[in-house]
């Protein structure tokens, strides 16, 4: 087996027993969550299962998700989201439900610096466009 991966591996869930299993195992680089996997884990308050999350898991980056649909909304979820921890990446799709590109607002808060994990990427158009939304300086 490898020491050193080109790739990095990333848990993806909600339940905080086994992410901090996870944690110990030096191959798992990070974690990251959606609002559909923390309602599935029974979870009832985002905000307390994240903060509970990254004091257990402080040493990996973590990936939360807006839930909110609606672009202005989004973006003060994600600008709440950041403040969660110093390990914390705020999760955007790079579309609301509606189609609508989030790339005004992956500018936004790339240029304010907020660690963003964009997700739900399926075409070339799609990750041109995030790259050009994003802060160059970030």
């Amino acid at each position: 087996m490898p020491t050193t991966w080109k790739v990095k591996i990333y848990a993806d869930g909600a339940d905080l027993k086994s992410m901090k299993a996870l944690a110990a195992n030096p191959h798992v680089k990070g974690f990251t969550t959606n609002p559909s996997l923390v309602r599935k884990a029974g979870v009832t308050d985002y905000e307390a299962f994240a903060r509970e999350t990254v004091a257990a898991i402080p040493n990996h980056p973590i990936s939360f998700e807006v839930f909110a649909d609606e672009n202005d909304e989004m973006e003060a979820q994600a600008l709440e989201i950041a403040t969660w921890g110093k390990n914390v990446y705020v999760k955007i799709p790079v579309t609301n439900t509606k189609g609508v590109s989030t790339a005004p607002i992956i500018s936004r808060l790339s240029r304010k610096g907020v660690a963003l994990n964009i997700t739900a990427l399926f075409t070339e158009r799609q990750v041109l466009e995030v790259i050009d939304a994003l802060d160059p300086a970030s």
